[in-house]
């Protein structure tokens, strides 16, 4: 089963025609909508749809209609108040290597992209290996893979205070393999950035 994000917009509407609360389901950043039970002890919405929106008088949830173009004119200044939402990048090494492959240099610059409208960031870094080698050589190896994305991002300016690194090793595959299997989708490095 998919989970999609469930954003809400909520806002208390004293002496605004009766409406104490206002309910907006908004989409996420893919453009999908979760879904949302809006109840009280008079009466249950479902919000299934984006921009979905119920309204609660005197106690009693209803449905209302609501779009984009609708939610931004009313709640600009709060959706331009969000913090950013937060990112996931996934880089790949080669076998027994700590240098990136040719593929993932592109995902590189797209993490300082994102860092760059991010200035505040927080960036967690999680170095992976494949089964090749010892548990100790592998949890070794993937703590470098790690310490390696964030020199690389130290490097184009972010404090090194921002950026957490660790290194899971074999644990935590991508792709579950035997013991002693090589794969490529396991070597790699796992970023958050928040």
């Amino acid at each position: 089963m998919t989970r999609r994000p469930v954003l809400i917009l909520a806002t208390l509407l004293a002496g605004c025609a009766q409406v104490t609360e206002r309910v907006v389901l908004l989409p996420g950043p893919d453009g999908g909508t979760g879904a949302l039970s809006v109840g009280t002890d008079r009466g249950e919405t479902v919000l299934a749809a984006p921009y979905a929106m119920v309204e609660i008088k005197a106690g009693k949830p209803s449905a209302a209609t609501s779009n984009a173009e609708q939610v931004r004119d009313r709640y600009g200044a709060l959706l331009d108040a969000q913090p950013p939402q937060p990112r996931s990048f996934v880089l790949y090494f080669h076998f027994d290597r700590i240098d990136l492959t040719t593929d993932s240099e592109p995902v590189l610059a797209r993490i300082k992209e994102a860092l760059a409208a991010m200035p505040a960031a927080e960036v967690l870094i999680v170095g992976h290996t494949d089964t090749m080698g010892s548990e100790a050589r592998n949890d070794r190896l993937a703590l470098r893979r790690a310490e390696v994305v964030r020199a690389a991002l130290i490097a184009v300016g972010i404090p090194p205070s921002a950026i957490s690194v660790s290194g899971r090793g074999e644990r935590d595959l991508a792709v579950e393999t035997a013991d002693g299997m090589p794969e490529p989708r396991n070597r790699r490095a796992e970023i958050k950035i928040r």
